[in-house]
C-alpha cells in the first residue's frame, strides 16, 4: 500500500479511506477493468446486426481489451481465480461483483437475441453456459497468446491467426445446422 501510495502521488491515508487493504484495491482495480470491458462490449454490439455478430465483436473486443489494457486484464485474471460469495458483499467487493454481472448480462443477451434471431442454434445451449464457455475459452486464448507468442512462431502461427481460428471455431460451433 505505500508503494501505491508513493506511485499515486497521495497520502496513505488517503489510500487508506478508499481501500481498507491490498485485496480492497485489487476489488477497486478489477472493478475498474470490468467497467472499461463492459463499454468495449457495448461498442463493439453497437456496430454488429445479429446475436452472432454480436458475439464475435465481443471476443475481439476482449482480446483487444487485454492487449491494450494487460496489467487490469492480469488483475481480472487473478479476481476470477478466487471465489468470492456475494452474499454478504459491500463496499469494492460489492462493486466489482456488479461490474463482472453487467459484463456477463451482455454476453447473454447476445446469445439470447441470437437464439431469437436464428443466428445461434438453440441447440447449442442455455445462454449462460455458452456465455461462461466462451468466456474461458478466450480467456485461455489470450493467455496463450499473451505468453507463448514464441511458440505459435515456432509453429508458423501468428497470435492473430490463433485469435481468428478460436474465434472461427467458437462461431461455427454456435451457428444452426452444427451439433
Amino acid at each position: 500500500m505505500d508503494q501505491v501510495a508513493r506511485k499515486a502521488r497521495i497520502s496513505r491515508a488517503l489510500l487508506y479511506v478508499y481501500f481498507n487493504d491490498k485485496a480492497d484495491l485489487h476489488f477497486g482495480l478489477c472493478e475498474r477493468a470490468l467497467a472499461l470491458l463492459h463499454e468495449r462490449f457495448e461498442q463493439a454490439t453497437a456496430r454488429h446486426g445479429n446475436g452472432l455478430e454480436h458475439i464475435s465483436a465481443m471476443g475481439r473486443a476482449y482480446v483487444a481489451f487485454a492487449a491494450e489494457f494487460p496489467v487490469h486484464f492480469e488483475a481480472l485474471a487473478r479476481f476470477q481465480a478466487h471465489e468470492v460469495g456475494d452474499a454478504a458483499a459491500t463496499g469494492n467487493v460489492a462493486d466489482c461483483l456488479a461490474a463482472g454481472e453487467r459484463v456477463h448480462q451482455i454476453m447473454f443477451a447476445a446469445i439470447e437475441a441470437g437464439q431469437r434471431d436464428g443466428s445461434i442454434a438453440a441447440s447449442a445451449g442455455p445462454p449462460v453456459a455458452i456465455a461462461m464457455t466462451l468466456w474461458g475459452f478466450m480467456h485461455g486464448i489470450i493467455q496463450i497468446v499473451a505468453t507463448k507468442a514464441g511458440l505459435l512462431g515456432e509453429y508458423g502461427l501468428s497470435s492473430k491467426a490463433l485469435v481468428d481460428q478460436a474465434l472461427k471455431i467458437a462461431a461455427d460451433g454456435l451457428r444452426p445446422g452444427r451439433s
